[in-house]
């Protein structure tokens, strides 16, 4: 398998794009407080990561983008007392609560379009997308943020001789 065309891991909270409010003055805005930290976190480590690469020009061909997020378990999926820090036997293994899984793609694209990543969201042709709980599963961080991957989808043209 050749490798991604762009990989990077992003540390911070994963937060959805969520729904545009208008204020008073009828001027749009973004309805969750959380989802500017975290696009600025991924576009911050992709150009942190496209300042090794001279030649870069962003992708403007078919492209599948692979994340996985990493989530805090909430605290009660813990015990109390001296079973604090301990998992209850309740507690779920995958992360089925907010934030939505399609929201937090659309704000990491939107992102990885801002750092010049991708030319537009709409060369995006596939998406694997996954939430996780810390240290849970494959990609899983020690902490919240994401580990994401692009891959072109089409074949490298021969070189004519």
């Amino acid at each position: 398998m050749t490798a991604p065309a762009f990989h990077i891991t992003v540390h911070g909270t994963p937060a959805p794009q969520g729904s545009k409010n208008r204020n008073a003055a009828g001027a749009l805005y973004e309805s969750s407080a959380k989802v500017k930290p975290w696009r600025e976190a991924v576009k911050s480590a992709a150009l942190d990561a496209l300042a090794y690469d001279e030649a870069w020009l962003p992708l403007d061909e078919p492209v599948r983008v692979d994340v996985v997020f990493t989530l805090l378990r909430p605290k009660h999926h813990y015990g109390t007392g001296r079973n604090a820090g301990v998992l209850k036997p309740s507690a779920p293994e995958h992360p089925t609560g907010k934030p939505d899984l399609d929201k937090l793609v659309r704000s990491t694209q939107d992102a990885l379009t801002d750092a010049g990543v991708l030319r537009d969201d709409s060369v995006v042709t596939a998406v694997l997308a996954t939430k996780t709980f810390v240290l849970t599963g494959a990609d899983a961080l020690s902490h919240p943020g994401a580990v994401i991957r692009v891959w072109r989808l089409n074949k490298p043209k021969e070189s004519e001789s």
